[in-house]
């Protein structure tokens, strides 16, 4: 998972002149998604809502310039998530694995069922995140032990015990066939 997201406030003028700082192979979070979360780990939810609005705005027009590209689905999906838009979330979210499956892009489909999870488990859908995470962990490029124990991304299965017997599997070395 992307580093840049647990920056601090008095970070966002690094990020400024970026226009998608938060970079993660093809998917690319604009800069008003960068400080939705920003704001949202310091508490400053009203601050967040809006930030999101105008990172959704800007992702909704690319998803309609590449209807058939997962990674713009899948960031589409992460930002309804933080909206709280469940439903939207999750169909943009199955969609982008639908478009690039792991069969097809070991790397990105990959990181459309990573982010399929995370998005899950922004709405609540603790299930399916664990699901799709469980399909994750078994690729050696997938979200690390450390990713899922530290990153706030994950923060809503802490405490779920499939979500910390998935950390505890994470930890092993990927048995490569």
């Amino acid at each position: 998972m992307p580093y840049a997201a647990c920056a601090a406030s008095r970070d966002i003028p690094l990020i400024a002149s970026d226009k998608t700082p938060l970079a993660h192979d093809a998917v690319h979070f604009m800069r008003p998604f960068v400080e939705g979360v920003i704001a949202r780990t310091t508490n400053d939810e009203h601050k967040a809502q809006f930030a999101f609005a105008a990172a959704r705005a800007e992702q909704g027009k690319t998803v309609q310039a590449q209807p058939d590209y997962g990674p713009a689905w899948c960031e589409l999906g992460v930002i309804d998530a933080a909206l709280g838009r469940k439903g939207e979330a999750l169909r943009e979210g199955r969609r982008a694995v639908e478009l690039l499956p792991v069969e097809r892009d070991s790397v990105n489909g990959l990181h459309m069922i990573e982010y399929l999870a995370m998005t899950a488990a922004w709405v609540g859908e603790k299930d399916l995140a664990c699901e799709q995470l469980a399909k994750a962990i078994r690729y050696p490029n997938a979200v690390s032990y450390g990713e899922l124990k530290l990153m706030p991304f994950w923060d809503p299965l802490r405490g779920e015990p499939r979500f910390e017997k998935l950390v505890e599997e994470a930890k092993k070395p990927v048995a490569l066939k």
